[in-house]
């Protein structure tokens, strides 16, 4: 009895009502639906096309979006939001990396050493392969992370964005402010993130030091700092 009243339901009777041609959505700071959540002030905006042609009710326009994507550097004054470079792909994925390595370890932040090890994890910048060929990697960095910091409390648990110790954030500033000064465009990459932590007196100088990254090495990091600038989330 119940089949047949189901059967006998008629689609007319269904409501269906489409979205205004006008309609038009935008999202801002909102959680990403895919696995990037560390990465910071996302922007996205959803708008449709302007089509000329007439739209049927059962037909929808297309839609077009745009995602933008930054790390949590300070603003340079005087430098207006258009003027800023933005960072390369494999930077933002560098900094990803270090949040959950950060996480993993139980820290509390996201210091200078976990930047470090972001880099080596992410891998294929050419910051990462010039600390790989001169004996930096990532088992080392860990070790020595361990070593200079401790272990955590094995049930401290770490929120999802561990904040920025005040000298990774400088790191992330000196980053910005050095590809401004520089006057080229491009893109802030890998290469200025491993020279930032370098130019702040912290566990990841120490770590680098350690290892044997000196001020030489660093010139020479510096001679390739814009190479990295292959592809970038636009």
């Amino acid at each position: 009895m119940a089949a047949t009243r189901l059967n006998s339901l008629s689609f007319s009777q269904l409501p269906l009502s489409l979205p205004s041609q006008s309609n038009c959505y935008s999202l801002e700071h909102k959680p990403l639906l895919f696995p990037l959540t560390p990465l910071i002030e996302l922007k996205l905006a959803i708008k449709r096309s302007n089509a000329t042609h007439p739209v049927s009710k059962f037909t929808r326009r297309a839609t077009a979006a745009t995602v933008s994507f930054s790390l949590p550097a300070s603003k340079p004054e005087g430098v207006s939001p258009e003027k800023l470079p933005k960072w390369s792909a494999r930077a933002i994925k560098s900094f990803a990396m270090a949040e959950l390595e950060a996480r993993k370890l139980k820290y509390p932040n996201t210091g200078t050493e976990a930047l470090l090890m972001g880099i080596l994890i992410e891998g294929t910048s050419t910051a990462a392969k010039f600390l790989r060929a001169n004996g930096i990697t990532l088992f080392k960095v860990r070790e020595e992370t361990v070593k200079l910091l401790g272990k955590s409390d094995m049930y401290f648990f770490s929120s999802e964005h561990p904040p920025l110790t005040e000298p990774a954030q400088r790191a992330l500033d000196w980053a910005v402010a050095e590809k401004l000064k520089s006057g080229q465009s491009g893109e802030i990459t890998t290469g200025h993130l491993l020279l930032g932590i370098w130019s702040e007196e912290s566990a990841g100088r120490k770590i680098l030091a350690t290892l044997g990254f000196d001020d030489e090495k660093a010139k020479e990091i510096a001679k390739t700092v814009d190479k990295d600038a292959t592809f970038s989330y636009k």
